[in-house]
């Protein structure tokens, strides 16, 4: 029987920030939060909002840092240490800038992609060996700004289709949680993109 995992989404915190390209690993984990039985995340001594649930058979922490996205390492760290679970059973949920939109994507490790989130969290924990659940949000238009692009909204044409996009990321990362990394790549890699 596998241990308890940690699923973290990446965001930026306040009204702000909400749905907002940065924010789809918040969204992501807010349906996870919905399909583990409800309940109303709390605030955790380890600077992030916290639920813990059952997900795909396993016990899960459901997190969302309340830092800035550049400073996630913390709370993550944070999580990692006081819910005593290995690196191997974290599941970062974040945005991409390189996969199209609504492209969801499963990997373990790797290189952080220009993304400051995930950077913060491989130096936190000193290993980037962790999985991920990558969320497609496109390119930037234009010479735009990508720092920009990221904390914009999505069109009206991408709003239609992202509650459909969201819920396949939630479903990739149940099944993640669940089958295994290969297993899952196999699958939710030919249904996206």
């Amino acid at each position: 029987m596998p241990g308890p995992a940690l699923v973290v989404g990446l965001g930026n915190p306040g009204p702000g920030y909400a749905d907002t390209r940065h924010n789809v690993g918040f969204g992501v984990v807010e349906l996870l939060a919905e399909r583990a039985g409800g309940g109303r995340f709390s605030r955790h001594r380890t600077n992030a909002d916290v639920l813990e649930g059952r997900l795909a058979g396993r016990k899960v922490v459901l997190a969302k840092p309340r830092t800035y996205m550049n400073l996630s390492g913390g709370p993550v760290a944070g999580l990692v240490k006081y819910f005593s679970i290995p690196v191997e059973d974290l599941v970062v949920i974040h945005d991409d800038l390189d996969l199209g939109f609504g492209v969801v994507r499963l990997k373990r490790g790797g290189g952080e992609g220009g993304h400051n989130g995930l950077r913060s969290i491989s130096q936190a924990l000193g290993t980037r060996d962790y999985l991920r659940v990558r969320f497609g949000i496109g390119r930037p238009p234009g010479r735009q700004d990508p720092a920009d692009y990221v904390l914009k909204r999505f069109s009206s044409t991408e709003r239609k289709e992202l509650d459909l996009a969201l819920d396949l990321a939630a479903d990739a990362a149940e099944a993640l949680l669940a089958e295994g990394l290969e297993a899952a790549q196999n699958r939710f890699h030919a249904l996206s993109g």
